[in-house]
């Protein structure tokens, strides 16, 4: 049981945020520049291997999506995509009203005037291969060409390099983001910033997960309008599957029991068969409202100038990139960056806090995107049940 505990990413960046704040606070600048020193290695690193992440994932994704299912595929994908878009706006219009109200960006920059400089003992310059909307355009272009093109070379190319990347994300950039987060708040509780930043980190936590429950409520109750059930009750039937998903922070390894819970609220196996596996994949409505909400957050700390048309292109962006993430905890929040990076402005210390705020609600989100799949397949098996009705009748 320790060792569960020890092994999981969220108790890992707990701890990294508790001595990175430790060692800002308490050891000499000397220290604090060696921790530096990594920071700046590992961001520059980071922007590096972004392009690659975004082609690695998403080119492999758009690609399998267009296969096998046809009009259910394309059913599912836009109610999976609509829920998310959902998920995005809604959390905007509620994040930027809210948030205003215990954020203040110029208490954040009155501290910063006054902030210590801290320094790397030296750095390196990684420069990407690409840039980020070049590789998001050549994912784009490369996987909606292989769709149709069944099990061809370049697929199973794309296929290996998506290997990689995965191999590269579970093994090299997960297991190091704790020591990057850790980094990022010594380097804040040096220069005296930790605990206006803290106290915000709390407030939007909070906000957040009242959101998620929100969301569910409103997916079952438009489930429920449409396939004349309760929607209270189904949402009650799904409860394992979100318990499962809040202690595994996995949508995969809760399929088992988001099937189960799904086939009991009525949906049929092949149906249930077909739509949770690829709603674990595509539908990440709880995962999106964490990102929108944590951006616009920072983007308030900072004192960043931002807009609903700025939202509107990142939300829809977000919508697609989901698509990608891998199945792994933290990531969403690493097919996300990129797109963080190019549309809203992101610098690397606003990318690290954001990887920080989402991995610390990991569990949130990922338990709201399988319950948000348990509607999608009530919805979908309405759907398919009417048009067997109308074509036998």
């Amino acid at each position: 049981m320790l060792k569960k505990i020890t092994h999981n990413l969220l108790f890992k960046v707990f701890v990294a945020i508790i001595l990175g704040i430790l060692i800002g606070l308490y050891t000499p600048e000397s220290v604090n520049r060696i921790v530096n020193t990594f920071n700046a290695f590992f961001g520059e690193f980071l922007g590096f291997a972004i392009p690659l992440i975004i082609l690695g994932l998403i080119m492999p994704a758009i690609a399998d999506l267009g296969k096998g299912a046809g009009k259910l595929l394309l059913i599912t994908a836009a109610l999976a995509y609509g829920s998310t878009l959902f998920s995005g706006f809604s959390t905007y219009f509620v994040a930027s009203s809210i948030f205003p109200s215990f954020i203040e960006a110029q208490n954040v920059q009155a501290i910063e005037e006054t902030a210590r400089e801290l320094t790397p003992y030296f750095s390196l310059t990684i420069p990407p291969v690409l840039d980020v909307m070049s590789a998001l355009v050549l994912a784009f272009v490369i996987g909606l060409g292989l769709a149709p093109l069944g099990n061809s070379a370049l697929k199973k190319v794309t296929s290996n390099f998506q290997k990689i990347i995965m191999f590269l994300i579970e093994k090299v950039i997960i297991p190091l983001l704790p020591l990057y987060i850790l980094s990022i708040f010594s380097a804040i509780a040096f220069k005296g910033q930790v605990a206006s930043v803290l106290s915000v980190f709390v407030k939007i936590i909070g906000v957040i997960f009242i959101m998620h429950i929100l969301l569910m409520v409103i997916q079952y109750i438009i489930a429920g309008a449409i396939t004349k059930k309760n929607p209270f009750k189904a949402l009650i039937t799904m409860a394992p599957a979100y318990f499962t998903a809040l202690g595994t922070q996995s949508s995969a390894a809760t399929i088992p029991v988001t099937l189960q819970q799904a086939e009991k609220n009525g949906v049929s196996p092949k149906v249930a068969n077909f739509v949770i596996p690829l709603g674990a994949t595509i539908h990440l409505a709880g995962s999106t409202m964490k990102i929108v909400a944590c951006a616009v957050a920072l983007m308030l700390m900072q004192g960043m100038d931002f807009n609903f048309g700025m939202f509107a292109g990142f939300v829809m962006m977000l919508g697609i990139a989901m698509v990608a993430a891998p199945g792994v905890p933290g990531g969403a929040i690493m097919a996300a960056v990129g797109i963080l990076q190019t549309m809203l402005g992101f610098d690397a210390e606003a990318q690290a806090l954001m990887i920080a705020l989402y991995i610390a609600m990991d569990s949130f989100g990922t338990a709201a995107n399988i319950t948000g799949d348990g509607a999608i397949a009530l919805i979908v098996n309405r759907i398919v049940r009417d048009k067997k009705e109308t074509s036998t009748s």
